[in-house]
């Protein structure tokens, strides 16, 4: 018995059409699904295409590494740019709840006012004289600082090119070199957020934002990285190359951690931090999870800070830097970590996640300059100096930190380039600010001639930076005032002060006329900021 199928012009059409989708993949395309025939000689820019010269190659060549270089930068700059989000996270979850937003407002804020203070005139004070930078293809128009003589040597003050980046600085090279130096700016404009948070007066933070941002930054960075005084204390004076930061633990850290040390002080402690009898009261973060998921930002930030620093994708040094930024942050979070364990028996969360930043900070000057024990050797050291200063500065010193700005970026970021001098093993910084030779310190046969200039330029930048900020804060105390009211505080700065609840759901007013007497916390085991000494030492 036969059967007959009867395939109708529809159902024809349907398996036609099967037959083409499944046979497709068989027949040989005209693409390039391997890449091997994408980019070839008619892709040089020539007078004739597919056949260039000599010189047009090398055009290209040259072309082409000054774009992998600007990639680079570009690239690292966004990284650095995100350490903006972990400064915000860390600085909001170890401060309390009633001021989350007040403390997020200013991580907000000094970004943008920062910014457009280092537009104004900042960027041209720091980079107007640096000169070419062939990496960047030459920078040719930032080509003018303003000098002096002393005994026959000519020492650089502070460039006078590139206000508002206007005239020839509009500049490709100029530019890319903006964008990355701003952001470097703007972390250590962030630094004193910590260290002054919870009582803080808003008018008196944006002033800061821009005076921080267009003078005294600018005016330290030119001298080290800029072309001025300090980086030629080895061509004008024989000492070492000058004082060397490959990444900014002076520049950057070290000039924030003094401006939040001056703040602090003439800011004062925060209302119940100190009993009547001097004993140190813990006043716990609100939040650890969100502490340490901003550490975390911040490590990751970190690649960008410190390796994007080579200015250049086709410097091979990169790998070093990074895996150097990577160990010394593990062991400074690991000398905080035994710290802890020693001190109280149990490891303390917040003082692992700001001994992980005490490590980053200090690795950033020598991370080019030295090997990975060394790398190792000074994040634990930056650990322990960390538990050691934090300690200090809550006890002994009696200064409020409610964040540990203060021992993460100031003692560190001193630390940072105190230990390039001792560590740096000769093996890159070759011609370094004009000097011949590589970068070498005390341990590997330098001698003490680039410990010495890391030491003066850690005084200027201490000396510097603390005058300035503390004559300014006197300055603007006495014209609108640093601190808010004292009823302000103990509701929470988040509604007088940026007109914001972070947790409205959760906000129970308290009474304005509450006495300060009354408003002396508990004491209680501090989850952060290496206050474990001091919990001890309440509990003694």
């Amino acid at each position: 018995m036969s059967h007959s199928i009867c395939w109708s012009p529809r159902l024809l059409k349907f398996a036609l059409a099967c037959v083409i989708v499944v046979a497709l993949p068989l027949i040989a395309m005209a693409g390039d699904p391997s890449g091997s025939a994408t980019g070839g000689a008619k892709d040089v820019a020539a007078a004739t295409s597919g056949q260039p010269t000599l010189a047009e190659l090398a055009n290209d060549l040259g072309h082409t590494k000054i774009a992998m270089n600007f990639v680079w930068v570009l690239l690292a700059a966004f990284l650095v740019m995100l350490m903006q989000a972990g400064f915000a996270l860390a600085e909001t979850g170890f401060t309390r709840a009633k001021n989350a937003a007040h403390t997020m407002a200013m991580n907000f804020m000094c970004y943008g006012l920062g910014m457009l203070g280092f537009w104004i005139c900042g960027y041209a004070l720091m980079m107007g004289g640096v000169g070419s930078l062939a990496a960047l293809g030459g920078t040719a128009p930032l080509n003018s600082e303003y000098t002096i003589t002393i005994a026959g040597h000519t020492l650089g003050l502070f460039g006078t090119k590139g206000l508002f980046l206007g005239g020839d600085t509009y500049d490709v090279g100029a530019f890319a070199l903006f964008i990355f130096a701003m952001v470097f700016m703007d972390t250590a404009v962030t630094i004193p957020t910590g260290a002054m948070a919870e009582r803080w007066k808003w008018g008196s933070f944006t002033v800061y934002c821009l005076f921080m941002s267009m003078f005294v930054y600018p005016i330290f960075g030119n001298w080290v990285w800029g072309g001025g005084w300090l980086a030629q204390l080895g061509s004008q004076f024989g000492i070492g190359h000058g004082h060397v930061d490959f990444a900014g633990s002076s520049v950057v850290h070290l000039v924030g951690g003094v401006a939040a040390l001056a703040g602090a002080i003439v800011l004062g402690p925060r209302i119940g931090k100190y009993g009547p009898n001097g004993k140190v009261n813990a006043i716990p973060g609100h939040h650890m999870p969100m502490a340490i998921l901003g550490v975390l930002v911040l490590a990751f930030g970190w690649f960008g800070f410190n390796a994007g620093s080579t200015l250049a994708a086709t410097d091979l040094r990169i790998s070093v830097v990074a895996v150097n930024t990577m160990l010394a942050s593990a062991a400074g979070a690991t000398a905080a970590m035994i710290i802890t364990m020693i001190w109280q028996g149990k490891p303390d969360l917040g003082s692992m996640a700001n001994g992980m930043l005490a490590g980053l900070v200090a690795i950033t000057a020598p991370c080019a300059f030295v090997n990975s024990a060394g790398a190792v050797i000074i994040g634990v050291i930056g650990g322990g100096l960390y538990m050691l200063a934090v300690n200090f500065f809550e006890k002994t010193a009696k200064i409020d930190d409610p964040v540990g700005a203060i021992s993460v970026h100031g003692v560190n970021g001193a630390w940072g380039v105190i230990s390039l001098g001792l560590f740096a093993d000769g093996t890159y910084g070759e011609g370094l600010n004009g000097v011949p030779g590589t970068v070498r310190g005390v341990f590997y046969g330098g001698g003490f001639s680039q410990l010495g200039a890391e030491l003066i330029g850690t005084l200027v930048c201490v000396a510097f930076t603390f005058v300035s900020f503390y004559a300014f804060f006197k300055v603007v105390g006495y014209l609108i005032g640093n601190r808010v009211p004292a009823n302000v505080e103990l509701e929470g700065l988040d509604i007088a002060e940026v007109g914001a609840l972070a947790y409205p759901e959760f906000y129970t007013p308290t009474p304005a006329a509450a006495a300060v007497e009354e408003a002396e916390p508990v004491p209680t085991q501090i989850p952060s900021l290496g206050e474990v000494a001091v919990a001890k030492a309440g509990a003694a």
